[in-house]
């Protein structure tokens, strides 16, 4: 049944939709995405074909350097130039492109996940593009993907981080584990407080079919 609500309920419903500008600015952040996708997708396309400007920018996006250059007392005092396209080098592009679009991803998962939850709904119910998780979205479910989301990025973070180890000094590399690791035992505290919530609501649901 369609009942009015009276004036307050109705602007504190209402302001929901003050959301609506965030959404659409996720959006546009999603075509920056796309657009930072393509740009390092050309670069490195034009540097297998042995263009230099091409390859110094991807290496300097990277953060990747060539073997270094020591004197003799062992001081680094440079880095060999780099003139090709190498393994490692295609590597960290690559991997900074599945960053790329495990990130756009996400922000697939808030715009849709979160409109839909918290705004208003889209009337997908049929529609053959509908995505399989949003059939059953919640704001549980969209914090627990969420989460599993974060941890993907940061493996992604983290790989990239291992095989250009010679360009990050040990503390680095032991906080981005460490970080990594938190995210890790978060989403699985989530996903746990996740599963007891709805254990009592299943126990809860029992009990009132019963009497």
């Amino acid at each position: 049944m369609n009942r009015k609500l009276g004036p307050l309920p109705a602007l504190m419903f209402g302001s929901r939709w003050l959301q609506l500008p965030l959404y659409l600015g996720l959006i546009l952040a999603q075509a920056v995405y796309v657009f930072q996708f393509w740009t390092e997708l050309v670069h490195l396309i034009e540097a297998a074909f042995g263009h230099q400007e091409a390859l110094v920018t991807l290496v300097k996006s990277i953060g990747y350097k060539a073997a270094s250059i020591k004197d003799a007392s062992g001081a680094v005092i440079g880095y060999e130039p780099i003139a090709k396209l190498n393994e490692t080098i295609i590597m960290l592009v690559v991997l900074g492109l599945i960053d790329v679009v495990m990130i756009s991803n996400l922000l697939i998962m808030v715009i849709v996940g979160g409109y839909e939850t918290f705004v208003s709904r889209m009337n997908l119910e049929g529609h053959p593009d509908q995505p399989e998780w949003l059939s059953h979205v919640n704001a549980s479910v969209l914090k627990v993907k969420l989460a599993t989301a974060i941890i993907g990025i940061s493996s992604i973070h983290l790989l990239k981080t291992f095989i250009n180890a010679d360009n990050y000094s040990e503390k680095t590399l032991m906080w981005q584990t460490l970080i990594h690791i938190a995210f890790l035992l978060s989403a699985m505290a989530i996903a746990y407080t996740d599963k007891l919530l709805a254990s009592a609501h299943g126990s809860h649901s029992g009990q009132d079919d019963a009497h």
